[in-house]
């Protein structure tokens, strides 16, 4: 029997329900369960049995990775469809945060896959759920609890995107999840959840809380495997301006001019794989929408 009796429970209540699954120390899983046509169905996906390291994920950019991690406040989205790797990715940057520093992290995560064990921080995982009952109640505990560092599993509704910026502002760095296609998107999505009356204020908030935004998308490599392509957002004064005056059209052309900052376009990502022939010119041309950049693909 996989679920405990309170599992099971919630499982019929829910007719949906997620959780981590660990045999025993080297094999976990992520499970799905529903219910469907034909009845109970369940969805397994298998967890990393060691925390992956930043320099052996295949992103772009590591130095300006390393570089968000640097700072003791703001905010660091990681975004990307659903099956991009992020919470791979969000595990690595917590456990890159866990070696270099002796503070204290919170992660909420919904379930926690990736387990973290405190090497030079105090390392605290908590679960929805199980831990306690929302995002947003896991967050309002968590600042009761003098923590450094805060990783939330993802940011979706207006409680918890709002506690997120309140505690980027007031000293402590929060990283959180979103399944958003790239940087631009994800500003919108971040700022759109807040009703008009609140918009010129939390724009306000957002202009000067970001640290930055890696949005990534897992492509088939032209051996059969998986590569990684990459988009990185890093905040500075025209970043800002932009965001403060709502002009998010503006930021694509301040990533193509903002490469000495770490920048990346996610098309230029692609172009650099597609250029190394690590994908395919099908698989590139899927993943560009500019017409002068679609020209380069000749394949």
């Amino acid at each position: 029997m996989l679920l405990a009796k309170h599992q099971k429970d919630d499982y019929l209540a829910r007719k949906d329900y997620d959780f981590a699954l660990a045999l025993d120390e080297s094999h976990r899983y992520r499970v799905n369960l529903t219910f469907q046509k034909d009845g109970a169905s369940g969805g397994y996906r298998m967890v990393l049995a060691e925390v992956p390291d930043v320099d052996g994920l295949g992103l772009k950019n590591v130095d300006t990775i390393k570089k968000l991690l640097s700072y003791y406040n703001g905010l660091m989205l990681v975004t990307g469809p659903v099956g991009a790797a992020k919470t791979t990715t969000l595990a690595a940057l917590v456990n890159e945060l866990n070696k270099a520093r002796k503070d204290h992290i919170i992660t909420v995560e919904d379930p926690v896959e990736i387990v973290l064990e405190s090497i030079g921080c105090n390392v605290t995982q908590r679960q929805i759920g199980t831990h306690m009952r929302s995002f947003s109640s896991a967050l309002k505990g968590a600042l009761r609890e003098d923590p450094d560092i805060m990783t939330i599993g993802e940011l979706r509704d207006l409680e918890t995107i709002e506690m997120a910026i309140s505690a980027s502002e007031t000293g402590h760095l929060v990283i959180g999840m979103m399944h958003t296609s790239d940087a631009s998107t994800t500003l919108n999505r971040l700022l759109d959840v807040f009703p008009p009356a609140q918009q010129t204020q939390i724009r306000s908030s957002v202009a000067e809380s970001p640290r930055g935004v890696l949005c990534q998308r897992i492509l088939p490599s032209a051996d059969g495997d998986l590569v990684l392509a990459c988009e990185t957002l890093t905040s500075n004064p025209a970043v800002a301006a932009l965001i403060r005056e709502g002009k998010m059209q503006g930021l694509r052309n301040v990533m193509e001019t903002g490469v000495k900052d770490g920048m990346c376009l996610m098309e230029n990502s692609v172009m650099e794989l597609y250029k190394a022939g690590k994908i395919t010119a099908e698989v590139a041309r899927q993943n560009v929408t500019t017409k002068g950049v679609m020209a380069q693909i000749t394949g």
